[in-house]
């Protein structure tokens, strides 16, 4: 029954899509969990914007070539679509032939009747006619015999097959192909249409968008885009194809039997439809609980030292566990409304079956309208285009979501940026003076309309002069600065350069005429010398040497192992402070800049650092206009001019010394930075004299080439200990260095698949739904075997001579279905429910596991660029849902599958073993096709990420330093660089469209192949053997459906292979022993914790820089009470010092002691406890400003009372009372509603609250402008009493009370004591005073 196999072969489909759906779409949905963050925001846009597209604009990036590559695909996917009903004619001819010949033996059974002249006599005329008076029909007048060679018949029929066969190999490797060659090529184009104007877009287009959505946006919708546009649509118009043809030939063979069929097939329709709605209501929510989660993951990994110091681990496992459990709520759901719509269709199906039967076969037995071969061609005809007019469904679901997606990506290539950084329109000056002034200037951020930043600001800046704004923190100083750059317009007013609107100039050329230096300048993940270039295209290593040299950077680059070609570390990571803001400055002095734009260049530098820089940055002011914010008035005094600002305009402009006789806000702002520092200052000037160089040299030398020698020889050992055992360290720095990183990078990536037995036992609480769920599953495995029994059963009725008991018969099968419809809708729904249910619950467990393990692992862990929060949310979101493929619903169908199969083996052999020998044959090239192509296609998809992972780093680079990259004018060179990166995915895709291409054609043409076979074999059987007609029918038809539930099964290997590889990454991460256990309740606790502290030679490598010796011997201690400061040049390892106290480090060598206990025997989570730390870059998390301050303390619950206390102890109440909402107002995404003055007291705030032992001020003040900080000082000096206390400062004002100053250099402590003991010494202490400016 060739064209039944086939029929059967697409009924297999509808259950594969049906259950199969279960399987594949959603999986799809996870993997995009990631996107749609968008939804957190606005759940109604995203319903709008699901569909603002449509099908065909898709293919609007479509050139010639791809257009004619998509109809040639479709022309042969309107061919191979054609290809069943074809071989439904051949089938039908192939019954009747069948049928004639068992009519023929029976006939001749009667022994009343002979075979004379090829037609059937009775022996006995007179009984004939007695018998046709009896009967009145003239049954015999044409019954043949002897005519019929079954077996030359049955070959004929054989090549028909085989011919069709080709012809689908063919078809279906041309139709797939073509169209995933176009469709890689569209997605390359869209890929960087998207990223060129995203990089183009203004800033505030970022402020409104998260850069963490458009990274999902650029890897996840632009892959449903290429679901919507590839393979889909081409196997989309072959199964319409075969849909129209099917009913075209129900019409023309029978339109009687093809009515009665159709009436019911509004059910199924309707089914279907309700179905694909639900479905994606559901995923649509559970993408958005997810995306939430996302979120709250995303923003824990990001500030995990903030996370770690305030203990609040456990807190943020839960925060995430709740956005998670709706999640988990949505997908049981969907689970279970799949469930039943699939048992639905099923029921109507078998119904279907019935009725076609029994009023068919009323119209061949009683009307004779129909031949049984007609009957069954119509049947199949209508039953292959129902079916394949389902398995259209879930293409018509991968172009929604593709459309969906699109609308987005669509959306942002269509908007024209308000500010196009890359256009070429306006114009260019010939000649720039340099004067910028401000009209009347009025502007609010874009994200926050309802604050005004600048009111009516009005100020004029001369050329060649060096002006200096200052003001309190949130005053507009940046944001005026922000305006020159022309990152954003005002919203009234005009700002002017030489007399011209800025609106009017080409804005990469009005960028290239300014340098700017950050507060916190943005390093990119590369070398050093790259850094630098990316100020000015095409300089000379000369240019660099020499702005390095301006910029006081030239000596600790020299100092490094590597010089320039050092790499920074993601977003300078590796750099200390000081060393990253002396590499800004030289990127920004290699422009050779026109306009200088000093943004607290100086801040986060220590006095000797600063006093250099600063020398450095007067030295290049020099005849250019330099705009200087800064808080020091060190930094200020010598300005030409000083513009006083406060709120949002500027009160007053003039020199220094006139500024002080107004008294107004600069005079408040000067006296307010002490006097007394002034006096001291003075003193120590004169004493200098002349021992200052050789102190500088002396600090330098000696000890630090040691170290250097040390480091390499400890460097190459530890990275060479992971390949050879006891590396020896004679082998060359260079070659280990790089032998080891290759080494590295290698044996990481390779993971050993879990254990199955594994991923079930974290699935073992579900195990009462997965019994179910199996036993669902096996039954409705049973069905299709079933089915085949019925059907080859309703054949054999059409030859019983016997009208009643032909009837009889009839009604008994069609009874029968009605019965095995009823069984399959009961388990269908059962296997959707159980198994979606064990499936969320284990995907929800797994993801707050693995949460709590990332959370638990020690701080290094993270600082290795494979840890970094995006790999690590997107394993999250992708490797969690993925592990389901392995359980679940997978379970489900691969029980189907086997019983599936089983039964059909069973009843095949059964019946016939010999037809079934020759069939099986054919069964393992059914198998190999669908391995192949599971396995090449997993070989491709690992390429692909691996190399979108790379475009996906540049892409996520570019979008987190935005601002910087907008300041140096690098767009277009970062969209060059993300086009370099897309080549690879591209020639990836096209090399796997013509394997999967391949694997295809032979999938479909193999069935064709067996199909020819087996009937030839099937009439030699007839012939030879006696064998009943109905059983060939039979046989081949069961394992024909067993062979497409085999290919079911090993369809999903693919997901069970990516299943277990993804379980054994989570494993890896779970049964990871972090160094520095938070969860562990082992250590010391003890009850009075005093804060003694004692650094004992302790030396420190961070991990991911083993050859850089940051820690070299310190030695230092503070008593309970006291203040130690640390002072020393960036880059000495102050922070680390503090880093080791906190834990998040341990020393290499060394100890720690704390109250006498060795800080490695003590509980870790206790100790954070007893610790309140305010860094110089505070993190705060998307949330109110007192949920911030809440956080401090995680172990209890906060009151009102308390945060408020807290609040007012930082100098903070005042400021929030003033805000619209108080203390719910959201500080937005790490803080960026607030200015950095206000986020450092919510910061101080918050570690007040903790009620610490010991108190741990890294630069708390640096970012404050002199009000705030003399405010926060005082807050600062209040929090002290009572409590051990580490400052790190690089202004001395900050210092000078302290108890005990550590002076430290390269690693260790080189003089310590108290202020004036040391200012006695004349030694290096002595020496950053004096050099200091007139200092704060």
């Amino acid at each position: 029954m060739p064209g039944g196999s086939v029929k059967l072969h697409s009924i297999k489909k509808l259950g594969e899509e049906n259950n199969g759906f279960d399987d594949e779409e959603p999986n799809d949905a996870y993997m995009m969990m990631g996107n749609m963050k968008q939804d957190t925001k606005s759940p109604n846009k995203k319903n709008e914007a699901a569909i603002r597209i449509g099908f065909f604009q898709l293919f609007r990036f479509a050139t010639c070539r791809e257009t004619l590559m998509m109809v040639g695909g479709s022309v042969c996917a309107f061919l191979h679509g054609s290809a069943q009903p074809l071989m439904l004619l051949v089938f039908g001819m192939l019954t009747d032939t069948f049928i004639e010949y068992d009519i023929e033996l029976q006939e001749l059974l009667d022994p009343r009747k002979e075979c004379i002249n090829n037609t059937i006599q009775w022996k006995n005329q007179s009984v004939w006619t007695d018998w046709q008076d009896s009967n009145n029909t003239d049954k015999m007048k044409n019954l043949t015999c002897g005519l019929l060679d079954i077996e030359y018949e049955m070959t004929n029929f054989a090549y028909y097959y085989v011919a069709i066969g080709c012809a689908v190999f063919l078809l279906g490797y041309l139709q797939i192909s073509l169209w995933v060659t176009s469709a890689a090529r569209q997605i390359q184009i869209i890929r960087k249409m998207y990223f060129r104007k995203v990089m183009r877009m203004e800033i505030g287009w970022f402020d409104c968008n998260s850069t963490g959505e458009l990274n999902t946006r650029m890897s996840d919708d632009i892959n449903k885009i290429n679901d919507a546009i590839a393979d889909q649509v081409s196997i989309f118009i072959q199964r319409f194809t075969t849909f129209v043809c099917g009913f075209a030939m129900g019409f023309v063979k029978g339109w009687k039997l093809t009515l009665v069929i159709i009436a019911a097939s509004p059910l199924i329709g309707v089914g279907a439809a309700l179905m694909a709605l639900f479905v994606a209501k559901l995923t649509g929510q559970e993408l958005q609980a997810y995306a939430k989660a996302g979120a709250v993951a995303d923003e824990v990994l990001t500030s995990i030292r903030t996370v770690a110091a305030f203990g609040g681990e456990l807190k943020e496992v839960e925060r995430y566990d709740k956005n998670l459990i709706s999640a988990q709520r949505w997908g049981i759901r969907k689970g279970l409304i799949m469930g039943f719509f699939t048992g639905y269709m099923w029921f109507i199906i078998f119904l279907c079956y019935a009725l076609a039967f029994w009023y068919g076969s009323s119209l061949v037995v009683d009307t004779q309208e129909y031949s049984p071969g007609t009957l069954l061609q119509v049947f199949f005809g209508v039953l292959i285009a129902a079916l394949n007019l389902g398995q259209a469904s879930p293409c018509l679901e991968a172009f929604a979501a593709g459309r969906g997606a699109a609308t987005i990506i669509f959306e942002t290539i269509d908007r024209e940026p308000d500010i196009d950084c890359l256009s070429e329109a306006g114009y260019k000056l010939d000649k720039v003076k340099g004067d910028i002034e401000f009209h009347n200037v009025t502007f609010h951020y874009p994200s926050r309309p309802e604050v005004v930043i600048l009111d009516k600001l009005s100020v004029a800046v001369n050329s060649g002069e060096t002006t200096a704004f200052v003001g309190p923190s949130g005053a507009g100083k940046s944001t005026a600065v922000q305006l020159i750059q022309r990152f954003y317009d005002p919203k009234e007013g005009m700002v002017t350069l030489d007399g011209h609107d800025i609106r009017g100039l080409n804005i990469q050329w009005l960028r290239s005429l300014m340098g700017i230096v950050e507060q916190e300048p943005v390093l990119f993940a590369t070398t050093i010398a790259e850094n630098i270039r990316y100020g000015r295209p095409g300089v000379t290593l000369d240019d660099i040497i020499h702005a390095t040299k301006e910029a006081n950077a030239y000596n600790f680059i020299m100092d490094l192992p590597q010089k320039f070609d050092t790499l920074v570390g993601e977003g300078g990571g590796q750099m200390s402070g000081g060393q990253k803001q002396r590499i800004a400055i030289a990127r920004a002095l290699v422009r050779n800049p026109r306009i200088l734009l000093l943004d607290m260049a100086t801040s986060a530098l220590d006095n000797e650092s600063e006093a250099v820089v600063q020398e450095a940055l007067d030295k290049v002011s020099n005849g250019r206009t330099t705009i200087s914010i800064a808080h020091r008035l060190s930094t200020i005094k010598n300005a030409d001019v000083i513009v006083g600002y406060e709120h949002g305009r500027a009160v007053e402009r003039g020199k220094h010394d006139e500024l002080l006789e107004r008294k107004g806000v600069y005079f408040t702002l000067v006296t307010l930075q002490s006097q007394g520092d002034k006096a001291l200052n003075q003193k120590a000037r004169q004493m200098a004299g002349n021992d200052e160089p050789e102190l500088k040299s002396l600090s330098r030398a000696g000890s630090y080439r040691a170290s250097l020698r040390a480091s390499i020889r400890k460097r190459t050992r530890s990275q060479l200990s992971n390949l050879i055992p006891e590396a020896e360290s004679f082998i060359s720095q260079a070659d280990a260095g790089k032998s080891a990183f290759v080494e590295e990078e290698e044996v990481e990536e390779h993971v050993e698949p879990a254990p199955v037995t594994r991923i079930l036992k974290y699935n073992a609480p579900e195990w009462p739904y997965m019994l179910f769920g199996t036993i669902g599953a096996a039954v409705n495995g049973g069905v299709n075997p079933v089915y085949s029994l019925l059907f080859s059963q309703i054949l054999a009725t059409f030859s019983i001579p016997d009208p009643e008991a032909q009837r009889r018969e009839i009604n008994g099968i069609c009874m029968f279905f009605v019965l095995v419809g009823v069984t399959s809708f009961i388990t269908q729904m059962l296997q959707g429910y159980a198994f979606s249910k064990s499936g969320e619950l284990l995907t929800r467990r797994l993801r707050r596991m693995g949460f709590h393990a990332m959370l638990g692992q020690e701080v290094g862990w993270f600082d290795d660029h494979r840890n970094s929060p995006g790999a690590l949310t997107t394993r999250l979101a992708t490797d969690a849902s993925q592990v389901q493929g392995a359980t679940g619903s997978q379970i489900g169908m691969i029980v189907n599958s086997l019983t599936n199969i089983g039964v059909a083996v069973i009843i095949s052999f059964y019946f016939s073993w010999k037809l079934s020998l020759v069939i099986l044959c054919f069964l393992p090239f059914l198998a190999l096709s669908g391995g192949f192509q599971a396995k090449m296609l997993t070989g491709f998809a690992k390429q692909d990420k691996q190399a979108m992972e790379d475009a996906g780093r540049i892409s996520g680079e570019a979008l987190n330093n935005i601002r910087t990259i907008a300041g140096l004018g690098k767009e277009q060179s970062f969209v060059e660089m993300y086009e370099a990166h897309l080549e690879a995915p591209y020639q990836a895709a096209k090399q796997k469209a013509n394997v999967y291409g391949a694997c295809y054609g032979f999938a479909q043409c193999v069935v064709f192949m067996a199909n020819s076979a087996s009937y030839r074999f099937g009439g030699y059987l007839v012939r030879q053997e006696g064998l009943h007609f109905s059983l060939v029918f039979r046989v081949i038809s069961a394992i024909v459906t067993s062979g497409t539930a085999l290919g079911r099964a090993s369809s999903y290997t693919p997901d069970y292979a990516k299943a277990k590889i993804s379980a054994a990454r989570f494993f890896q991460l779970l049964d990871r022993v972090p160094k520095i256990s938070v969860y562990s309740n082992e250590g010391d606790k003890w009850p009075d914790f005093k804060g003694n502290l004692e650094f004992i030679d302790c030396k420190f490598t961070y991990p991911t820089r083993p050859d850089i010796q940051v820690l070299n011997g310190l030695n230092v201690s503070v008593k309970p009470g006291q203040t130690l400061a640390f002072v020393g040049s960036s880059g000495c390892g102050k922070s680390t010092s503090v880093q080791l106290l906190e834990r998040f480090y341990d020393p290499d060598q060394g100890k720690v002691i704390i109250d006498g206990h060795d800080s490695t025997q003590v509980n870790v989570s206790y100790l954070r406890s007893k610790i309140g730390i305010v860094s110089q870059e505070p993190i705060l998390f998307d949330c109110s400003i007192g949920d911030n301050i809440k956080y401090g303390d995680n172990l209890r619950k906060v009151s009102m009372n308390d945060i408020i206390s807290a609040s007012k102890k930082a100098q903070l109440h005042d400021f929030v009372m003033t805000l619209p909402e108080k203390y719910d107002t959201n500080v937005g995404s790490q803080g960026s509603q607030l200015s950095r003055g206000q986020k450092q007291r919510i910061a101080i705030a918050r570690a007040i609250i903790r009620n610490p032992k010991i108190l741990l001020l890294d630069e708390a003040t640096s970012a404050l402008d002199t009000e705030s900080e003399k405010t926060v000082q005082e807050a600062l000096d209040k929090a002290r009493e009572g409590r051990t206390c580490i400052v790190i400062a690089h202004r001395l004002s900050t210092i000078q009370n302290s108890d005990i100053i550590a002076v430290m250099s390269r690693g260790f402590v080189i003089e310590q004591g108290p202020h004036d003991q040391l200012m006695a010494l004349k030694g290096a202490y002595y020496k950053l005073v004096t050099t200091g400016a007139p200092i704060s």
